[in-house]
């Protein structure tokens, strides 16, 4: 009864594996280890370990860090699901550039917001949200699921074009360098920032923000 439980639960997993990969989708993460990424500016996985099945960060272990792809890639689609804890904040950040002189993952990167937006601090705004352009443009709807289950995104980047889903929703989309974009930019935080948003080629980062968060089935593919 056990075994026969256990296969059922894992039937919409497997199911995910297989239809990504027919539709021209490959693995960045095989499920049961860190291969092919590595913390930001430095070597290993640091504080990121396999737990279940995902890429879970242990906010109190060592090796804090973002945790980034080994490859770059400029145009794309992107499908994982994340699952945060109770208060928790992080984010997917992609075209980001690693450099020494960038200490930090958004200061190149792009970021799509992952929050649990009943409680987390950074709630009060509503392009801060879950699924957002982080700082720039707030999701078309709050389809996001509580703090502690899975939600699952879509985020497409072609020659500068983002569109983001989010639990089957499509929540943002907008063109980087286009007037709107353009507008947004200076009304946000990264007004200032001299490398913010120029590289159209780059690294996906998931976020360490001091919170437990995990990350699963994550497939990409190149556009």
């Amino acid at each position: 009864m056990k075994k026969t439980l256990l296969s059922l639960m894992a039937i919409p997993v497997l199911h995910f594996a297989v239809s990504a990969q027919s539709k021209g989708f490959k693995p960045l993460f095989d499920g049961k280890t860190t291969t092919g990424w590595h913390t930001y500016l430095k070597t290993g996985s640091g504080a990121w370990k396999v737990v279940d099945g995902a890429l879970q960060l242990d906010p109190k272990a060592e090796g804090q860090g973002d945790l980034i792809t080994d490859g770059e890639y400029e145009n794309y689609e992107l499908k994982l699901d994340w699952k945060i804890s109770e208060t928790g904040n992080s984010g997917i950040i992609f075209g980001v550039h690693e450099d020494p002189k960038f200490n930090e993952t958004y200061l190149t990167g792009i970021e799509m917001q992952v929050l649990d937006n009943a409680k987390a601090s950074d709630n009060k705004k509503a392009n801060h949200l879950a699924g957002s352009l982080y700082d720039m443009k707030a999701p078309s709807a709050d389809v996001t699921k509580p703090a502690g289950e899975w939600n699952s995104v879509v985020l497409r980047k072609k020659n500068g074009h983002l569109t983001f889903w989010l639990n089957g929703t499509k929540i943002v989309e907008t063109e980087i360098g286009s007037d709107e974009w353009k507008e947004m930019l200076n009304n946000s935080k990264f007004k200032n920032w001299t490398d913010f948003a120029k590289y159209p080629k780059g690294h996906i980062a998931l976020q360490d923000h001091g919170h437990e968060v995990a990350f699963r089935n994550i497939y990409l593919k190149q556009l």
